[in-house]
């Protein structure tokens, strides 16, 4: 009998086809986690959550209820990501056409991301930066600043 405590806890609810999953990371109810997404240590992942293949996320993280995480999304150390983020991947997308250059977006460390952002395909929000809730960010944002509004804009630094 295996005594073993596992690393890692997932709701049975959940279908997590990862294996690569950190220690004391929580996946809760409803969500999908792809078999290629990578997740660090100490993760929340709150319900009904989608992480697609090529999603990597680090150490610390706070993902809320109702994010959907595309391809080629790399999500830092101690990021905090509001309930009903959405992470894009495509900006011109196209029923059934395939892309094989997806661009990177990257959330660097210590980002919040408040509730019900959109984030568009190949930009970089900042280390320690704040974006507002309900914000669409068409564009990089720099380390340290607040934006918010659609299109988001640099309120402080």
């Amino acid at each position: 009998m295996n005594t073993e405590k596992p690393k890692f806890v997932v709701h049975h609810t959940a279908d997590v086809q990862s294996i690569q999953i950190g220690e004391k990371t929580t996946i809760w109810q409803y969500c999908v986690i792809l078999p290629g997404a990578k997740i660090g240590s100490n993760v929340n992942i709150c319900s009904h959550c989608f992480l697609e293949n090529h999603v990597t996320i680090g150490n610390n993280c706070t993902i809320k209820n109702g994010v959907n995480i595309f391809d080629g999304t790399v999500i830092e150390d101690d990021v905090f990501i509001g309930p009903s983020v959405c992470f894009t991947n495509d900006k011109y997308p196209r029923s059934k056409m395939y892309k094989d250059d997806i661009p990177t977006t990257r959330i660097c460390k210590g980002a919040s991301i408040g509730a019900g952002s959109i984030i568009l395909p190949g930009v970089t929000i900042g280390a320690h930066s704040l974006v507002g809730a309900g914000s669409v960010i068409t564009k990089d944002v720099p380390a340290h600043a607040t934006v918010f509004g659609n299109p988001a804009r640099i309120m402080m630094r």
